[in-house]
């Protein structure tokens, strides 16, 4: 159906007619219209009128009704479909206002800067010098969130409860081992498979069913909880630098996690943060350069080239480390002068790891003490 070229008179018309307390013949419509037409053109637009006005008013009421109905702002309904037990009807909306981009792009800031205001304030912590410049490296690996496992099948269980415990008591643990007044800075890793799924349907983000504990939602909500807690914690032992590694897990919905934390911590000077969605992420302390991933991308083989291609700081650093995940057990080689070390992780072994026989590894929380100027020159780990 083409389209008149009168028809952009047609809301125009409409608020006319609703306006008007008394019955409008069409020409006073026309007369109304704010146009100055030429004889010609009051003459089509006359025949346009005769043969459509009923037809604009008549659509009008229907979605008028309908929106009212619903609570909606009929200005923006482009069309709507209404069913009943009589008939099927398909009605373009004449009301509707093509809304502009930079609006909704306006609207977009709006929400998220009404969402920040709602953000807790985080008094600036004044740190003493540290003389023995070090830092602390803390990376809870593939802890997903939302795995479950039975005793029954695998020979131990695993859930909500037992995830978030094991972190928690395993970073705790962990910084207790740290003298005190050693730790200039802290490089926390977040991301790498917090959460199991990726959707309602639970499913990982390529489509691969897992067994689950709980919905995604409460999945959600349980991670940024272990993340602000384990974050406050590293607060009361040094400033905090905060990565995101993008996952195969939770590749959405891990980002989105990553970017709450990050506005949940936007008052805090104490705490910076590197979460776009970057596979590779490198951070320079001193004469360390230490890269992260979560190591179902790029091959082992591969990453130390990657860092020297990637990183601007490549040539002004002799000590190179790159921390990785996904493998759920300990490997550690060296390529190219790159340590390349794969992380232990806390959570259980769920039916398929089971049945492929990968469960044996032992289950932990590791981090890494670097030194500013001699490197990595401890690794301390808490076992399950």
């Amino acid at each position: 159906m083409i389209k008149s070229q009168w028809s952009v008179y047609d809301n125009q018309v409409i608020e006319i007619v609703n306006n008007s307390e008394h019955e409008l013949q069409k020409i006073d419509i026309i007369k109304a219209v704010n146009i100055n037409f030429s004889y010609q053109e009051r003459k089509l637009f006359s025949k346009y009128l005769e043969r459509n006005l009923k037809r604009i008013l008549d659509n009008h009421e229907g979605v008028y009704n309908t929106t009212n109905n619903l609570d909606v702002d009929n200005t923006t309904v482009k069309h709507l479909w209404l069913k009943n037990k009589n008939a099927s009807v398909f009605i373009k909306n004449p009301n509707y206002i093509e809304q502009d981009k930079s609006d909704l792009q306006e609207l977009r800031q709006k929400l998220i800067d009404d969402l920040k205001e709602f953000t807790p304030t985080y008094p600036f912590i004044k740190r003493e010098q540290v003389i023995k410049k070090k830092l602390f490296v803390l990376s809870p690996a593939d802890i997903h969130i939302g795995k479950v496992a039975s005793v029954f099948e695998v020979g131990e269980d695993y859930n909500n409860q037992i995830a978030v415990k094991r972190v928690l008591d395993g970073c705790s643990g962990l910084i207790s081992e740290l003298t005190p007044n050693h730790i200039e800075k802290i490089l926390f890793v977040i991301g790498n498979d917090i959460l199991h799924i990726d959707n309602p349907k639970r499913t990982t983000t390529s489509g691969t069913p897992q067994d689950t504990d709980g919905m995604w939602f409460d999945c959600f909500l349980l991670a940024k909880k272990l993340y602000v807690d384990v974050i406050e914690m590293l607060l009361t032992v040094a400033d905090v630098h905060i990565v995101f590694n993008p996952s195969n897990h939770d590749y959405t919905n891990g980002f989105f996690l990553a970017q709450i934390i990050q506005a949940h911590f936007k008052d805090c000077k104490n705490i910076t943060f590197d979460c776009s969605i970057s596979h590779r992420k490198y951070y320079r302390y001193g004469n360390n350069l230490i890269g992260t991933t979560h190591g179902d991308g790029a091959k082992e083989s591969n990453l130390a080239m990657l860092m020297a291609h990637e990183s601007k700081d490549w040539q002004e650093c002799k000590h190179k480390y790159f921390y990785i995940h996904h493998y759920h057990h300990k490997i550690a080689k060296d390529y190219m002068s790159v340590c390349v070390e794969v992380l232990r992780s806390p959570s259980g072994t769920d039916s398929w790891h089971h049945r492929n026989g990968y469960q044996h590894s032992p289950k932990a929380i590791e981090g890494f003490i670097h030194d500013f100027e001699h490197g990595q020159i401890a690794r301390l780990t808490h076992l399950f």
